[in-house]
């Protein structure tokens, strides 16, 4: 874990008690929900005095965010924000630099390795979802993402991706890449100096994680199953979006998705979310729509390795 390696084993778990969890050694399939992952980050920024958590050669010290936001604040627009921002990283980073592109109607910002390092997927997954909260608060609402590339392979949880990138997201790629359509690039900035601390004071909640459901079919599913209380069948979501089953399947699959996987995910979340909040293992399982509670257990223990008690005796 780069925090590990920044901070050494005794300051991880001082970052860990403080962020309110406990470190889940040998627990891989363990997951966070949002507000555990957003406490995380402000803490171990916090902590390692490092706004990147360790995950590039040289720390990125508190107050970069800032310093980036007040930068591209005065620019002529959402492009010339990126630029600028793209320029500060160019300053700080030794491992990657940013370089903004045209290709096929579209900006791509690709992150270009300086040298030959290790691939860092959080890292890279993090510095993508920087250019697009940035663009997206500037003008005031989340953009739609055209594209993005990752310089890995694709990791066993491709399909919660859509909670971070309302797109398709591709992998073994020459480059990571996040690619726009070019007619945002020129959109005005809708932000003043009094929306700045608000923004930054939530960070990294209003960039990492996308709302959009106009441009990811698993989010727009999972919505639905949500709406439903999970009464929906594949059918139901199937004439809900004006296509045939064999379709929506194929769409799905196209994505490295299914519609029970998206079933299962949205159960997941919720399930980790209700135990964090103190629910009672019997009345989430209710909630989740299984059968009986002894199903929610064995389901919660696949899902991430642990029983709903284990879990919330962990958190």
């Amino acid at each position: 874990m780069a925090l590990e390696v920044r901070c050494g084993a005794e300051g991880l778990q001082k970052i860990l008690k403080r962020a309110e969890f406990s470190a889940r050694d040998n627990h891989t399939k363990t997951r966070l929900s949002r507000d555990q992952i957003v406490r995380l980050y402000q803490v171990a920024a916090q902590q390692s005095g490092d706004e990147m958590m360790g995950l590039w050669s040289r720390p990125i010290r508190p107050g970069a965010l800032k310093q980036i936001c007040t930068t591209i604040l005065g620019a002529s627009s959402i492009g010339a924000g990126i630029y600028r921002m793209a320029t500060f990283w160019n300053l700080v980073l030794d491992d990657y630099f940013l370089e903004i592109s045209n290709a096929n109607q579209c900006v791509v910002v690709q992150l270009k390795p300086r040298g030959r390092g290790d691939v860092n997927r959080f890292g890279h997954m993090l510095m993508l979802k920087l250019a697009h909260g940035l663009a997206s608060w500037l003008a005031g609402r989340e953009l739609p993402v055209a594209q993005v590339d990752f310089a890995f392979a694709k990791p066993p949880f491709a399909a919660d991706y859509p909670v971070l990138f309302p797109c398709e997201a591709r992998f073994d790629q020459p480059f990571t890449a996040i690619s726009f359509d070019r007619a945002l690039w020129s959109l005005p900035i809708q932000r003043t100096a009094s929306d700045l601390q608000r923004f930054l004071t939530h960070a990294p909640r209003d960039w990492i994680f996308t709302e959009s459901n106009e441009h990811a079919l698993t989010l727009k599913l999972r919505e639905m199953v949500y709406t439903a209380r999970f009464d929906l069948t594949l059918n139901d979501a199937a004439a809900a979006l004006h296509v045939t089953p064999r379709t929506l399947i194929r769409r799905l699959n196209a994505q490295g998705s299914s519609f029970q996987a998206i079933k299962d995910s949205l159960r997941r979340d919720m399930a980790i979310a209700g135990l964090t909040e103190g629910q009672p293992i019997e009345a989430l399982a209710q909630t989740l729509g299984f059968a009986s509670a002894a199903t929610f257990h064995r389901a919660f223990k696949h899902w991430t390795g642990d029983t709903p008690a284990a879990y919330r005796d962990r958190i």
